[in-house]
């Protein structure tokens, strides 16, 4: 397995773990947030099945360009796409890579669940996957309502999140990132939803809900609670999805 650190459109930084054989089967992790932007460990895992991994930090957090939540970070997840078969650089080395992928898989974990139910829609994706992940920004977290979690990020993180109140607020108001909101434009036939029962982060019900609206398969476990980015790899949790991406 080889990395290389690039940028797409410009502003958004991406860690991009390249198979060790010939293929052009492609994951796009969209992570949660605040947490740590790099995960190496899953990188490492699909790109071992031969896969290209891109890790990215989504605009105005980290060290992307931009101002977060001035745009929808589908649209990261989009231009990141249309950027694969035009070329990419390893900004080390200079080197270009560029190719069509055969398949496109998405991958999102709670506040990155969304980035990936909601840009399934575009006919380049084959398969999404969102774990723990928000479906209506509306209902209020029982452990990290909205307005707790922007003081944290803004006094946690610092300019980690390049995010001021008028843009975070975006997202309680039911259309920006909520995929509930856009529900009739879903491809269930393409998304398995992951949740945990006891999940205090993150409610299930929105998700169950969803679920059986879009046609969507879902697996929801008894116990798990919010099931982070490092989570995902452990059983059975890694079995269901790669069942599901291979299927």
């Amino acid at each position: 397995m080889k990395e290389i650190r690039t940028r797409f459109a410009d502003d958004i930084i991406s860690e991009i773990a390249i198979p060790g054989r010939k293929s052009r089967r492609v994951i796009i992790f969209c992570g949660g947030m605040p947490s740590s932007p790099s995960k190496k460990s899953v990188r490492e895992y699909f790109s071992k099945k031969g896969y290209w991994v891109v890790d990215f930090r989504y605009r105005g957090s980290w060290e992307s360009g931009g101002d977060f939540l001035e745009f929808s970070p589908v649209q990261d997840v989009i231009d990141i796409i249309d950027q694969l078969s035009k070329g990419f650089k390893d900004l080390a080395t200079g080197e270009v890579y560029s190719f069509t992928p055969s398949k496109i898989y998405l991958i999102g974990v709670s506040f990155g669940g969304p980035a990936a139910i909601l840009a399934s829609v575009d006919e380049r994706v084959d398969k999404a996957v969102a774990i723990s992940s928000v479906i209506d920004w509306r209902v209020s977290s029982e452990v990290e309502p909205l307005d707790w979690l922007y003081s944290f990020v803004k006094e946690g993180f610092g300019r980690a999140y390049e995010i001021n109140k008028k843009r975070w607020n975006k997202l309680a108001g039911g259309k920006f990132y909520n995929p509930v909101f856009y529900k009739d434009k879903i491809n269930g036939e393409k998304l398995l939803l992951i949740h945990a029962k006891d999940d205090e982060v993150v409610d299930y019900r929105p998700a169950e809900d969803f679920a059986e609206k879009v046609g969507a398969k879902i697996v929801l476990y008894k116990k798990g609670r919010h099931i982070s980015s490092s989570k995902i790899l452990k059983d059975p949790i890694i079995k269901r999805i790669c069942r599901f991406l291979d299927d």
